[in-house]
């Protein structure tokens, strides 16, 4: 069953992909991502950077494999919007994703990701500096104000999750719930 916060969540995502705000996805707009968030990663190597381009063109890949009827190289918001709320379809090409932007967090090998790169990673994505914050903050931070980098993968997959409500990455929308 799909949650309000579910497609909050999703509506969120797909306003931050469509960088020329045209109304669908196309191919550019996962590159366009990769380029924004790997080069404010300058710590990580070439092989992190590497990875997370490989996920953002195997996301657009899966999104117009699935979905794209019209064979115009586009998706657009209700499509995105059944594809990704269905983890059957779609939750191989999320967990590569997940694990390649969360590894770009962790650029000393050591598992942890740090409040500032944390936020330069997800203000470089689109989402919004308070909400990002309030995001770390539900990965409950270390004293050293660090956060697996386990715990934001798996923050990303539950953020695709149709069902999952009440989940950190509903900070992201506002629609966190006591």
């Amino acid at each position: 069953m799909r949650t309000v916060e579910a497609t909050d969540r999703v509506e969120l995502v797909f306003s931050l992909l469509d960088a020329d705000g045209n109304g669908t996805l196309e191919a550019e707009d996962f590159e366009l991502l990769a380029r924004r968030v790997s080069a404010v990663a300058p710590e990580s190597d070439d092989a992190a950077k590497s990875a997370l381009l490989h996920s953002c063109r195997r996301y657009w890949q899966t999104l117009v494999t699935e979905l794209d009827t019209h064979g115009n190289g586009q998706v657009s918001r209700e499509e995105f919007t059944a594809c990704v709320l269905s983890p059957e379809r779609f939750e191989a090409t999320i967990d590569e994703f997940a694990v390649t932007l969360a590894a770009l967090g962790a650029p000393a090998g050591d598992g942890l990701v740090t409040r500032p790169l944390f936020m330069t990673l997800m203000i470089a994505i689109g989402f919004e500096r308070s909400r990002i914050d309030a995001l770390f903050d539900a990965f409950d931070p270390d004293d050293s104000d660090r956060i697996p980098e386990a715990i934001w993968a798996e923050g990303i997959r539950d953020y695709y999750r149709p069902e999952k409500a009440g989940i950190p990455g509903d900070q992201l929308t506002g629609g966190a719930r006591p």
